[in-house]
C-alpha cells in the first residue's frame, strides 16, 4: 500500500485536474518592445533584472518559451494579434498607415457572442486616430506612440487630460474595469502598454534603480572582422545610425559607451513599472475571484535589440528582433511552473482565444489555436516554419524590406530592393546567428528560397507597399 499511495495521489490529482472547466473569461495584457529574455526567472536575462510578478505568472502558470512575431513593428504586429493574418493580409503593414476599411478584428466577434469587451491602452493602428473601435463596449486609448507621463486620453469618445505616470494611470483604468463591469457575462480585456518603448522613460520612483549595475554587453555587438563576415552590408552600414549601436538616436543618449549604457539602464528600469501592472491585474482578479475563470496572456508586440549585431531596435529578422516573451495564467487549468516548448506566433492569439472561447469568426485567419500547448498537448509534431515580413519605411530607411522563414532548426533571410546578402543560419548550433550558411549551404539556401517565394506567391503577398512620405517643420512624418 505504501508504494501505491503516491501513485493513488496521482491519479485522484488527475482526475480533479480533469474536471476542470476551462476559463470563459481572457485577459491580455501587452507591452511593447520587450525582449524575450528580459524576465526574472529567464536563464539568458541580465542577473541583476527584477521581474517579481513575471516571475509569478511563470511559477503559477505557463511559460512559453518559443513565441515569435511575423513582422517586428508596433502597429503591424498589434493588427495581427488582432487578426490572426499575417500583415500583407490585414493591410497594416506600418506605423503610419490607416487601417483598412473593412477590417474586422476578432473582439467583435466575442462582442457580438455576448462577451464584454474593453480596450485599455496602445492601439496605434492609424496615426493620428484614437477614436473608439468597433467591438469594445469600454475604450482608453491615445493617438500614436503617446507619452510616458501625463497622457491626453480619449475615454470612450472624450478626451481628457491626465497627471501622473501612463503606465500606472492605464493599470487604474483596467483595474476598475475589471472590478466595476456587470458581473452577469463573460469579458474580454485587453491592456496595451505603450511601455517600454523607446525612447525610454522610467516611473519616478524607478528611476536610478539600476545604476550602478554591470551590463553584459552581448558578444555580437563589437565591430570586428568575425561579427561581420557573411553579415549583409546594410548590418554594418546601420552601425551608424539612428538604430547602430555607435550612434543611437543620433547621439542624444550621450557619446560611446556611456550613451549605450544610459540607454540600457533606462530600459531595464522603465520595465519595472510594467511589471508591477502585471501583478496589479493578477490581483485584481483574485481579489474578485476570477482568477479560476480567467486566463491571463502577458506577450511582446515585437523583440528588442539591445547591441547585437551592432544594432538597436528591432525590424529585422535576427531572433531579439522577433523573439517576444509570452506567459500564460490560469490557476486550476494552466500546470503551474510549466514551459511549452512548441513554436506559437503572434497570429495565433486570435484563433486560440476564439477557440477557447467556442466563437466563431469570418476573419480569414492565417494562425492557428495552440490552446493544446497550454493544457500539456504538443501542438504537432511537424516543423512549424513560419514568415516573416517587414517592408521598409521612409522614416526609417536604415532597415530593407526583409523575408524571411523561421523554422525549428533553419532562418532563411532574403533582402528585397537592395543589392546585399542572403542569410542561412542553423539556429539550433548557432543560436547567435554568427555564422552565415548560404554560401556554405547552397542548396538548403535555394530550397528554402523556393519554398519562400512559393509562399509569398501562394498568398499573394508578393505586392510590397510603398508609401510617399516627406518630414515637415515639426518633424513629423507626413504622408500624402
Amino acid at each position: 500500500m505504501t508504494r501505491l499511495f503516491p501513485i493513488l495521489l496521482l491519479l485522484v490529482a488527475l482526475a480533479s485536474r480533469s474536471g476542470l472547466a476551462q476559463p470563459q473569461n481572457v485577459v491580455v495584457i501587452l507591452s511593447d518592445d520587450h525582449r524575450y529574455d528580459f524576465m526574472g526567472f529567464h536563464p539568458d536575462a541580465p542577473a541583476f533584472l527584477q521581474t517579481p510578478n513575471m516571475d509569478r505568472m511563470a511559477a503559477q502558470g505557463a511559460h512559453l518559451e518559443n513565441a515569435f512575431v511575423t513582422t517586428s513593428l508596433c502597429s503591424p504586429s498589434r493588427g495581427s494579434i488582432l487578426t490572426g493574418q499575417y500583415a500583407h493580409n490585414h493591410g497594416v503593414v506600418d506605423n503610419t498607415s490607416p487601417i483598412p476599411e473593412g477590417t474586422r478584428f476578432f473582439p467583435q466577434d466575442l462582442q457580438a457572442a455576448g462577451y464584454q469587451t474593453a480596450y485599455v491602452g496602445k492601439w496605434h493602428m492609424g496615426e493620428e486616430d484614437d477614436a473608439p473601435r468597433p467591438g469594445f463596449d469600454r475604450w482608453v486609448s491615445f493617438r500614436g506612440q503617446g507619452a510616458y507621463t501625463n497622457p491626453l486620453l480619449n475615454i470612450d469618445g472624450t478626451q481628457i487630460q491626465h497627471d501622473g505616470y501612463t503606465t500606472d494611470i492605464l493599470t487604474d483604468y483596467a483595474v476598475e474595469w475589471l472590478q466595476e463591469r456587470d458581473g452577469s457575462e463573460p469579458f474580454f480585456l485587453e491592456l496595451s502598454h505603450k511601455a517600454v518603448h523607446a525612447e525610454f522613460s522610467p516611473a519616478p520612483r524607478h528611476a536610478g534603480t539600476y545604476r550602478d549595475v554591470t551590463i553584459p554587453y552581448p558578444s555580437s555587438m563589437w565591430l570586428t572582422e568575425r561579427n561581420y563576415a557573411g553579415k549583409p552590408h546594410w548590418v554594418r552600414a546601420q552601425r551608424g545610425s539612428w538604430h547602430g549601436a555607435d550612434f543611437m538616436f543620433h547621439g542624444d543618449l550621450g557619446p560611446g559607451m556611456d550613451g549605450f549604457n544610459n540607454f540600457y539602464r533606462r530600459y531595464t528600469e522603465t520595465l519595472l513599472a510594467l511589471d508591477e501592472s502585471v501583478g496589479r491585474v493578477l490581483d485584481a482578479l483574485e481579489a474578485q475571484g476570477l482568477a479560476e475563470n480567467t486566463l491571463v496572456l502577458y506577450l511582446g508586440d515585437n523583440g528588442f535589440l539591445l547591441g547585437e549585431h551592432g544594432l538597436i531596435d528591432k525590424r529585422n529578422a535576427y531572433e531579439e528582433s522577433i523573439r517576444i516573451p509570452m506567459l500564460a495564467w490560469s490557476p486550476g487549468w494552466i500546470e503551474p511552473g510549466s514551459t511549452v516548448p512548441g513554436l506559437v506566433r503572434n497570429i495565433d492569439l486570435a484563433p486560440t482565444i476564439l477557440d477557447l472561447t467556442d466563437t466563431d469568426s469570418p476573419i480569414d485567419m492565417d494562425g492557428a489555436s495552440f490552446l493544446d500547448l497550454l493544457t500539456g498537448g504538443d501542438g504537432g509534431t511537424q516543423d512549424r516554419e513560419f514568415l516573416y515580413e517587414y517592408y521598409w519605411e521612409y522614416a526609417f530607411p536604415h532597415t530593407p524590406t526583409t523575408f524571411a522563414l523561421r523554422g525549428d532548426q533553419y532562418k532563411f533571410i532574403y533582402y528585397h530592393g537592395v543589392w546585399d546578402l542572403e542569410e542561412l543560419y542553423d539556429i539550433q548550433a548557432d543560436p547567435e546567428e554568427r555564422t552565415n550558411l548560404a554560401e556554405a549551404r547552397p542548396q538548403l539556401a535555394a530550397e528554402m528560397r523556393a519554398r519562400l517565394f512559393d509562399r509569398l506567391a501562394e498568398d499573394d503577398a508578393m505586392r510590397v507597399p510603398m508609401r510617399r512620405g516627406s518630414w515637415n517643420a515639426d518633424e513629423r512624418l507626413v504622408y500624402d
